[in-house]
């Protein structure tokens, strides 16, 4: 059954624990056409494991690309439209890698209700399935990218939530799981797993809500499991952890256990919530400002491979991070 178009409300996440509902009917984060005001940002935002664990992928559609060293710099002048820095980043890891995100201009945008163009690039629904199709140069090795993934949601959020006590941040959990199919002509690439949905926007640059922070998604047999920790802008930590049921019944879990995973090349803290035993695995993404990896955590009796990251908005705006990205993000137009 397909239950778009269900987030109703939202809950407010104060201090280190969660708040109380937050009424209003938040929009629908599948939606693409939510409107995105200067200087603020919205993504939408996949990952997903092969069913055999020797691949995984990173899907990130960008309006007003809270990464992007030209949106930034824009802002220094005056208020700039987000739909002027838009990008779709492309991550593959293992068998075969690659990696794109080109920023383009508002010209390349085009978005209703279902659909998210962006350049050659494009998110769609098609019923209940988000089709992505790919059409996008490696960067900074200049390979083609060219493939289809198809997410059909196994398990739909029911609600958005508010990251920060203004409102100005919100996350929805569109499909915390999903099943995806990977398909891809340039590498030549397919297989199948299990995968994650979710969407972000806020009305300000990132920096100004957050210091840093982490996350961190499991599938597990019933559901899917969610945790956030991290420092606002003013110094406070928040944190909060979110089970997600097959029956559709969404349960707030206390937050596991902080743990201290090795830093990256780069140096980046990671910080992964779990049981005792909760391990890295593997080192998906290394970069100056944020760290993607595969952990092992204990929930429920189970052991779970988990998708983790790690961000830290400090070090993106620091001066010699900005001169970098151009580097990894071109932009065209």
């Amino acid at each position: 059954m397909c239950r778009r178009e269900r987030a109703s409300g939202g809950w407010r996440a104060d201090g280190d624990n969660f708040g109380q509902p937050r009424g209003g009917g938040l929009a629908d984060g599948s939606r693409f056409d939510l409107a995105v005001p200067p200087g603020g940002y919205a993504w939408w935002y996949l990952d997903a494991v092969s069913d055999d664990g020797r691949n995984a992928l990173t899907i990130i559609g960008f309006v007003g690309s809270v990464f992007s060293p030209y949106y930034a710099f824009a802002l220094r002048q005056k208020p700039v439209s987000a739909e002027n820095h838009v990008a779709l980043n492309v991550a593959l890891y293992g068998d075969k890698r690659g990696w794109a995100m080109t920023e383009r201009g508002a010209s390349a945008l085009h978005r209703d209700r279902d659909r998210l163009v962006i350049g050659p690039s494009a998110m769609r629904w098609e019923g209940c399935d988000l089709v992505i199709s790919v059409q996008e140069w490696g960067f900074p090795l200049p390979r083609r990218l060219v493939g289809e993934i198809t997410v059909t949601p196994l398990v739909w959020g029911r609600q958005a939530f508010v990251l920060n006590e203004q409102g100005q941040h919100l996350w929805h959990p569109v499909a915390p799981l999903a099943s995806v199919r990977l398909d891809f002509e340039r590498p030549d690439l397919s297989w199948r797993g299990t995968g994650y949905l979710d969407h972000n926007r806020g009305d300000e640059p990132i920096p100004e809500g957050f210091m840093d922070w982490s996350w961190q998604r499991a599938a597990h047999q019933n559901g899917a499991l969610v945790a956030y920790s991290g420092r606002r802008r003013d110094g406070r930590t928040f944190g909060f952890c979110m089970d997600f049921g097959r029956d559709g019944v969404e349960r707030e879990q206390l937050l596991p256990p902080r743990h201290m995973l090795p830093r990256t090349l780069w140096h980046v803290p990671r910080i992964a919530h779990g049981e005792p035993g909760t391990k890295l695995l593997k080192t998906l993404e290394d970069t100056p400002f944020y760290s993607r990896s595969l952990i092992e955590m204990e929930h429920g009796g189970q052991r779970l491979e988990t998708v983790q990251e790690s961000l830290s908005l400090t070090r993106l705006t620091r001066p010699v991070v900005q001169m970098m990205l151009p580097f990894r993000m071109p932009r065209r137009g």
